[in-house]
């Protein structure tokens, strides 16, 4: 089982000078060698004073086979900016064994405050991340409009919020169903500013619509944009077509075992997904006729 107290810092800055890769490159998958895919969102209320951590942690298939859940060694969530930093880090428990979902409560202090550090232990290799708390502004304004996009059944849905003018913004937009968008505030910086989202699916009358806004840094801004393109060729944001985004996630193995960093350049040598933790405001919308 890999430790943090050697090589650690080397890795982190590593992950620094890898922390802007999330260019869009072609994957071989082949179905023999299975690639993790890793969804360590993390979504934090500032108001509770305990967060539940979860990750999910799967493994590449061909198209034509379900995505089957990885069953790990080992994972853990570190503060490197508290006391002890790297030892003992706290791990994350698989909920339902053979789940691939990873869930541990922590102290939300814990999580907005400092770097975080994820490692992942697959078959005798680790995969690492880091991420800070990045903040955002709650919804000002949540009602169902009347306009119509491309066909009369679909349902728009108007989003108001006032951006913060203390700095530079990127958000993320969960409209619930696996449909997201992002934005930044280059043109509205400091103001209030509304737009409009129309859903396609089928909704009915009394659906409830669960929509938050995440704030993110712009690496993940990126990442995320390059997703939900791909996904409007029918591939869902968390999913993996062969033309597919690079996140945060770098294969740290050899990184600390005889000076070898020579694994950083291989295309190949890292899991799919991204480490972030994002503050998140949630509002709800019930469908009317």
């Amino acid at each position: 089982m890999k430790k943090y107290s050697n090589g650690i810092l080397i890795i982190m800055s590593f992950l620094l000078l890898m922390v802007s890769c999330q260019e869009v490159i072609d994957v071989d998958l082949p179905t023999e060698e299975p690639r993790l895919i890793i969804d360590a969102l993390v979504r934090v209320d500032t108001n509770e004073a305990f967060t539940k951590v979860t990750v999910k942690v799967s493994e590449t298939s061909s198209f034509f086979e379900s995505i089957p859940a990885a069953n790990l060694q080992q994972i853990t969530l570190t503060n490197l900016d508290l006391p002890g930093g790297g030892i003992n880090p706290p791990v994350l428990i698989e909920e339902t064994p053979g789940s691939g979902i990873y869930s541990k409560v922590f102290d939300t202090d814990f999580l907005t405050q400092g770097s975080l550090f994820l490692q992942i232990d697959f078959e005798d290799e680790f995969y690492v991340a880091t991420a800070r708390f990045v903040p955002a502004v709650p919804i000002d304004n949540l009602v169902q409009g009347d306009g119509i996009l491309f066909d009369e059944d679909d349902t728009e849905v108007i989003v108001t919020f006032t951006d913060s003018d203390e700095r530079d913004d990127f958000y993320l937009f969960d409209f619930d169903f696996g449909n997201y968008l992002v934005t930044e505030d280059e043109f509205y910086q400091g103001q209030q500013f509304a737009f409009s989202y129309f859903y396609d699916e089928a909704l009915a009358v009394g659906d409830t619509l669960n929509i938050s806004i995440m704030g993110v840094d712009e690496d993940f801004y990126t990442y995320m944009d390059q997703l939900i393109l791909q996904s409007e060729e029918d591939f869902g944001p968390f999913e993996t077509p062969a033309l597919t985004v690079r996140g945060n996630f770098i294969n740290a193995t050899n990184i600390d075992n005889n000076n070898n960093f020579d694994n950083l350049n291989d295309i190949n040598n890292f899991a799919l997904g991204y480490f972030a933790i994002v503050q998140e405001y949630k509002e709800t919308l019930v469908v009317q006729e």
